[in-house]
């Protein structure tokens, strides 16, 4: 636990410094005007698109060591499940990805990586004993999907344009309160900082409805995917499997929206669920979806 704490913290350090000096270099960092009266709309706007797709591509460019560490997954060579792999990413037109293992009992998979021809497949144990061949085949066919539909690059993509429109529009509501309610005249007050923060996390858990939206539209995407690899009553049959065996998925919350699973949710939460409902992707194969 403390050494995925310490590997958390260490990456954002260093994502923050690096964009820091980008800033410094090209002197955005400053989002007032040169009289330090409005703001630099300009310099906002490529000060929050550094940092929002930066971050974003960053931690996507770390993603598969990232993803090693947090899951303590290990790259094998396990003849099955390797060539399993190996056709359905020659079927799919990608280049090998790596395949591993991580320790788990939860029966859960998922894919990531920056590039679809040096991605990682990843596969639980609690899935490895869970699942038969032809399940696990089907698992590894929906992973495969996600990689060949480049659903990664697209997610940061997605993730890096709601961070520069959060980091943005928060700034500019932070500006307007500081120099509309505190009649601030020049610089900014601790209202604007203050501000600025509780709009960049109430626009930030506004905008990741679309982000969650997206992350459950490829899951049926993925699911088609599995179908077309592996034949669609294997990828039925393991969601089925998934459906009885599933209580919580146990992916660190980093990984929770690269996994085949999901959790639980209704009412206004089934807004922020990485994965749609497990029945619903089941009637959406036998519909032929």
């Amino acid at each position: 636990m403390f050494k995925r704490i310490g590997l958390f913290i260490i990456t954002n350090l260093a994502i923050i410094a690096i964009l820091s000096a980008v800033l410094h270099l090209f002197g955005v960092g400053q989002i007032l005007d040169e009289q330090g009266v409005g703001l630099d709309l300009t310099n906002l706007i490529i000060f929050a698109a550094v940092f929002g797709f930066g971050g974003a591509l960053i931690s996507l460019a770390i993603s598969k060591w990232t993803a090693k560490r947090l899951t303590g997954a290990r790259v094998i060579q396990t003849p099955a499940l390797v060539q399993s792999v190996q056709r359905q990413a020659e079927m799919a037109g990608i280049g090998m990805p790596e395949v591993a293992i991580y320790n788990a009992p939860d029966v859960n998979a998922f894919a990531t990586g920056m590039r679809r021809n040096k991605a990682l497949v990843a596969v639980s144990t609690g899935l490895l004993h869970t699942m038969n061949r032809d399940e696990a085949e089907a698992v590894l066919a929906h992973e495969v999907s996600h990689v060949a539909n480049g659903d990664m690059i697209t997610l940061a993509l997605i993730q890096g344009v709601v961070n520069t429109f959060v980091i943005v529009a928060s700034r500019v509501v932070g500006h307007l309160v500081d120099r509309v309610v505190f009649k601030t005249e020049e610089g900014h007050g601790p209202a604007f900082i203050v501000t600025s923060i509780i709009a960049q996390l109430v626009f930030g858990i506004l905008a990741s409805v679309i982000v969650f939206w997206f992350s459950r539209h490829r899951e049926f995407r993925a699911d088609a995917g599995g179908s077309s690899l592996a034949g669609r009553q294997k990828m039925i049959a393991a969601l089925e499997k998934l459906q009885r065996s599933i209580n919580e998925p146990h992916l660190p919350d980093q990984m929770a929206a690269f996994g085949i699973s999901g959790n639980k949710g209704g009412g206004l939460r089934r807004f922020f669920m990485t994965h749609p409902p497990l029945e619903d992707r089941i009637e959406a194969l036998k519909r032929g979806a």
